[in-house]
């Protein structure tokens, strides 16, 4: 069997470049085959991408997150662009709208943030991760007029089915994480089974959304296969058979050769 975790904040696990390799290995002896590493700033991305651009485990996603929206940094846009042709880049992001947390920027700010990554992702042909809370509303109109043509993933997939059935009609993936092993998640379980087969992938989102099993920890890569048990449950298949398609959608959302 094995795994491919859509997003980990892996700078955000360890400092250290060698206890980031090893928290990359120690996933790979539990099935996690591959992983993409998620930044929230730039300066953040090229810290982390220069500790594991050695990993043929590891894949990058290169963006400004909601979380930077009133300092993206000086030539952000132009830094980003750059950055997205270096080796093991698969995708822009993450980038989208929080309405919980804000971070100190208004709607208009976040919105303005989004659209630029979508620009990006359309001009380099690369997918865009894309971060969502409480904000669905605005979010699923921009991205039925604004989404580029390799798609996007719905990273940490908390909407309803009401939600989801409305961007089935868009290049979409929908990626579950640990928030899916809650007891207490009827709408999210309700979404997981009725998702077509070929349009899910799986996250670990370390070190936050730790799953149930492990609640109270930080959360870790190696963590994922909780998630893709409980996933497996909800759709009443095999553990073997739901990794292989997961790995599989996990390779055509991220544009990656099939025999990876």
């Amino acid at each position: 069997m094995q795994l491919f975790d859509t997003h980990a904040h892996i700078g955000l696990l360890q400092d250290d470049k060698m206890e980031q390799l090893l928290a990359v290995q120690m996933a790979k002896v539990k099935s996690v085959r591959h992983v993409v590493s998620i930044c929230n700033s730039l300066a953040d991305f090229e810290r982390t991408y220069a500790n594991l651009e050695s990993s043929d485990s590891v894949f990058h996603a290169v963006g400004v997150s909601p979380t930077e929206v009133t300092n993206p940094g000086k030539d952000w846009e132009e830094r980003v662009i750059a950055h997205a042709h270096k080796r093991g880049v698969v995708a822009i992001g993450e980038t989208g709208l929080d309405y919980f947390h804000m971070f100190g920027g208004d709607k208009t700010l976040q919105i303005e943030l989004m659209l630029k990554h979508l620009e990006i992702a359309r001009h380099l042909d690369l997918p865009v991760i894309i971060h969502n809370r409480n904000a669905g509303d605005d979010l699923l109109p921009i991205l039925s007029q604004k989404l580029p043509p390799k798609g996007g993933i719905l990273h940490c997939f908390g909407e309803d089915w009401e939600f989801a059935r409305q961007t089935l009609d868009l290049n979409l993936t929908f990626s579950f994480a640990g928030n899916l092993t809650f007891r207490n998640s009827k709408a999210l379980h309700e979404v997981a089974m009725r998702l077509p087969h070929d349009r899910i992938v799986v996250e670990s989102e370390a070190p936050f959304m730790t799953p149930y099993p492990y609640k109270g920890e930080r959360n870790k890569i190696q963590y994922l296969i909780e998630t893709v048990k409980v996933l497996a449950e909800l759709r009443q298949t095999s553990l073997e058979e739901l990794a292989e398609s997961l790995y599989a959608n996990s390779l055509k959302a991220f544009a990656l050769p099939k025999d990876l």
